[in-house]
């Protein structure tokens, strides 16, 4: 069982940044973020392949998130800039044992999730 460790959140004024970490216990060949608001559903951010770095964004992201890992492909990175209040929720990183690529937005692609971390953005 692959366990995940996010951290990195908090609160933040508008146009501010912060920069999110998932450390997982042995690398995965797809890893993402995903975020849910409250009353609302889970999407996703972005998410990497591992092994190729291919990248994809959520249209509402890009240009401002950028999704990155360690050398050790044991740690995710997603460095967020420009932050709205929109971007507010619970962040949640997720795995995959498999290294499609494009690397997959929907959450079904994923087999493990870490226990995610709040991010507030204060107008």
């Amino acid at each position: 069982q692959v366990q995940l460790v996010e951290t990195g959140g908090g609160s933040v004024q508008a146009g501010g940044s912060l920069n999110l970490s998932c450390t997982a216990s042995e690398p995965q060949p797809g890893m993402a973020w995903f975020r849910q608001a409250p009353g609302k559903e889970r999407e996703a951010v972005a998410a990497l392949n591992t092994y190729s770095q291919g990248r994809r964004y959520a249209d509402s992201v890009s240009g401002r998130f950028s999704i990155s890992t360690d050398n050790a492909l044991t740690t995710l990175y997603l460095q967020m800039n420009t932050l709205k209040p929109e971007d507010s929720g619970i962040y949640y990183c997720a795995a995959r044992t498999r290294g499609n690529y494009p690397p997959p937005l929907s959450q079904n692609d994923y087999n493990y999730w870490g226990q995610g971390t709040q991010v507030t953005v204060s107008s």
